[in-house]
């Protein structure tokens, strides 16, 4: 049975094409970036020999545009393109940070799903295909059906180039009977690694809504403001070039002119000795409603891509042959729906606006690109390097053309922008960039990262923390009993408990020592002594908070040495030079007051070995509301009532 309808030949062939590009795919995945800059410049080249063929089958399929414009478009994405992407590297390593210890690598996408749009169908096909190519992806086209002949050419030509340069076959496809429901299944396949989307708003919606990641772009309404101190004859040479190149089919071509009230004569009289005629209210009306469709409020398919001459024609009106632009004059307040040559014409159709000031010109083309070019482009003409960069700030476009065509300057002709035919909108158009998309914009870069600090090994076995460098920093020295030994401080010192500073070994001692202990369980003394060298070391005051308790189960003074725990007595002060050694002689008795009891000293940090001295020696420990307490120290202290004491006091020491 032969399978006839369109629409399942149109899935089938989809999937067709993605599941052979993907196979090709993996396999210049592994190119080197010879091997890959070999294939893309051996692509650029044919589509750079056949740019006229190709420009004069667009003109003849789609009846848009012109032949001399589109053979210079299509130079753009053979020429202009690689010449960019020349030297960039897409292959293995592409920096290395030695001071961050970061290397990137890259890493293609898979399939990229390039929808080719026809106003632009012959150099957006060459360019989404470079590079696609050069970030060594696989690419499969989904052609607009009215222009699917001059697209599959130009795909077949870049696909014998690249097979001939070494690439596999069925890398490069493209849908030979393109419909709706084709295309959409071409963006939902699971070897789409992402869809490059040039098209209506709708196709657009239909590529983010896919379920696979992609680049769309917005419509274009861009406005081009004639400031004062411009040179009012180049401004609009440059603005009525970008309005006429291939007869307005570029989204980022010009659609209004806003002129400072200073220079409006000047610019109205520079306008008609450069062709163009200004339509009366009445002509304006008629071309006014037949610019956009009545019902999808986008521009009209009728008049897309035409000559002035042909659309004056078109609605009635008789203009000079050498017509090359029709301009309506609008008030500033006319802007929105009510007044349809204040959008987007992808013709030689203009609006001309007149403002009395720059602010009121940043004001009015932001409405403008709000009504319907969010984030796209915007031209300004000055030689007031300040008002250039205050109006680029201000209005909302990614793209801000400075005395230059804003078509040309956009996708980097006259400008050093990215050569791009898919120019992002960001967020104010609805786009998940707002840059000119190339092949760093197709591949994945992974990050591989060198540790650059330690972290804190809570878990690990002490006798593994012992060998590691931080237990061998802060571990006491062991005896070969398995308790621990102390060493007399050091001149000047200080330590945390009120005891001798307990001196590390050398961490292979302190390995043999642990082993030669044999201890499985946790050493409450080391933990002490980690903690006690870590606040040391960082310069926290540490009390344990202890107080004698009177108490019948009090421990005698030698039971602190039989524990293997360094002391807790605070050490007698040294004696004055050349003083008398022992015992200091008594005062003669005097009766004497009862001193007052001294303030419960409050510890700044409480362990649970320093819960468990407490309880050992019937003491207490006073606690405050800044004291640190570990919830293992808690834990216990409830086992034992009354040994922790909270005190409203809010530092150590009472």
């Amino acid at each position: 049975m032969t399978l006839r309808d369109r629409d399942l030949v149109s899935i089938q062939e989809a999937r067709e094409l993605v599941a052979r590009a993907s196979e090709a795919q993996k396999k210049i995945a592994r190119f080197s970036q010879e091997q890959v800059d070999a294939v893309v410049e051996a692509c650029a080249s044919a589509a750079a020999e056949a740019a006229e063929p190709l420009a004069r089958l667009a003109v003849e399929e789609t009846g848009y545009g012109n032949v001399p414009d589109k053979i210079i478009k299509n130079q753009v994405g053979a020429v202009e393109v690689p010449r960019r992407i020349r030297g960039m590297k897409t292959v293995g390593i592409l920096s290395h940070d030695t001071e961050k210890g970061i290397v990137e690598v890259a890493s293609p996408v898979g399939v990229v799903a390039a929808i080719i749009p026809t106003t632009n169908p012959t150099s957006t096909a060459i360019y989404k295909t470079l590079i696609s190519l050069k970030a060594r992806n696989g690419v499969v086209a989904s052609p607009h059906p009215n222009a699917k002949r001059c697209i599959c050419e130009t795909m077949a030509l870049l696909a014998r180039a690249a097979y001939k340069a070494g690439a596999p076959e069925g890398l490069v496809g493209c849908m030979s009977d393109p419909t709706v429901q084709g295309t959409q299944e071409l963006m939902r396949l699971r070897d789409v690694g992402v869809i490059l989307a040039t098209g209506g708003a709708g196709l657009v919606r239909q590529a983010y809504s896919s379920g696979r990641p992609a680049y769309g772009v917005g419509p274009g309404n861009v406005p081009a403001y004639i400031e004062r101190t411009a040179d009012v004859r180049e401004a609009v040479a440059n603005i009525i070039a970008g309005k006429t190149f291939d007869y307005g089919t570029i989204c980022s071509s010009e659609q209004s002119i806003v002129v400072d009230e200073a220079i409006r004569d000047q610019a109205l009289e520079e306008c008609r000795k450069q062709g163009a005629h200004f339509l009366s209210p009445d002509e304006a009306a008629k071309i006014g409603a037949m610019v956009l469709d009545p019902v999808r409020h986008v521009p009209n398919a009728k008049i897309v891509g035409q000559p002035a001459t042909k659309l004056a024609a078109l609605a009635g009106i008789t203009v000079p042959p050498e017509t090359r632009v029709l301009i309506a004059r609008l008030e500033p307040h006319q802007v929105g729906r009510e007044f349809p040559l204040s959008a987007e014409k992808l013709s030689p159709i203009l609006a001309f606006y007149c403002v009395a000031n720059s602010a009121a010109a940043i004001e009015l083309c932001t409405r403008l690109l709000l009504f319907g070019g969010a984030g796209h482009t915007a031209a300004v003409h000055t030689q007031n390097e300040a008002v250039a960069r205050e109006f680029g700030s201000a209005v909302p476009a990614f793209r801000v053309a400075v005395n230059t065509s804003a078509v040309h300057g956009s996708i980097g002709y006259s400008t050093n922008l990215f050569p791009a035919m898919t120019l992002g909108c960001g967020s104010p158009g609805g786009n998940i960039t707002s840059d000119n998309i190339g092949p760093q914009h197709l591949m994945n870069i992974k990050r591989i990262a060198w540790r650059s600090r330690a972290i804190e090994h809570r878990t690990i076995p002490e006798t593994q923390r012992l060998a590691s460098p931080v237990g061998a920093a802060f571990s006491p020295p062991r005896s070969a009993s398995g308790g621990t030994t102390s060493q007399p401080a050091p001149s000047g010192s200080s330590s945390s408990g009120g005891g001798p500073v307990v001196q590390p070994e050398p961490p292979a001692k302190a390995v043999a020592a642990a082993a030669s202990a044999g201890s499985t369980g946790p050493d409450r003394a080391l933990i002490a002594g980690i903690v006690a060298r870590v606040f040391q070391q960082a310069g926290i005051p540490r009390s344990t908070g202890l107080q004698p308790v009177p108490s019948a189960r009090s421990a005698p003074a030698s039971s602190s040495a039989s524990s293997g725990t360094a002391s807790q007595a605070v050490p007698s002060a040294p004696s004055a030079p050349g003083a008398p050694s022992g015992p200091a002689p008594q005062a003669a008795a005097s009766p004497k007051k009862d001193p007052a009891p001294a303030a419960p000293e409050i510890a700044a940090f409480v362990s649970e070995s320093d819960v468990r001295m407490a309880v050992m020696r019937g003491q207490k420990i006073f606690i405050g509301p800044k004291t640190i307490l570990t919830p293992s120290a808690r834990d216990l202290a409830s086992e034992h009532e009354g040994v922790l004491v909270e005190t409203s006091c809010t530092r150590p020491g009472g």
